[in-house]
């Protein structure tokens, strides 16, 4: 697993019939302080996070075992949002 910041939404006119009722969120990967790692990603949300949000997200198939349709694809997926992290 891994922490990015939520820093937008996905607007789909059309999608995948299993991805009814997944949001679409764009996250950016960060490192254990915070500062970006890599491009931004799309995650499909299955906890209700929000814009400027930090949280927790799978990559790969294990992306989409959170989500309602576990078959849906998706290639991440936002699993946990954080309340707060202590780093040394």
């Amino acid at each position: 697993m891994n922490s990015a910041k939520v820093i937008g939404t996905v607007v789909a006119t059309r999608k995948d019939e299993r991805l009814n009722g997944v949001r679409l969120m764009v996250i950016q990967p960060i490192d254990s302080k915070g500062n970006a790692q890599g491009p931004p990603i799309v995650a499909g949300d299955a906890v209700g996070s929000g814009v400027g949000e930090t949280v927790i997200y799978a990559k790969s198939k294990e992306g989409a075992f959170c989500l309602p349709n576990p078959e849906a694809c998706c290639d991440a997926g936002i699993t946990a949002i954080i309340d707060s992290m202590y780093t040394i």
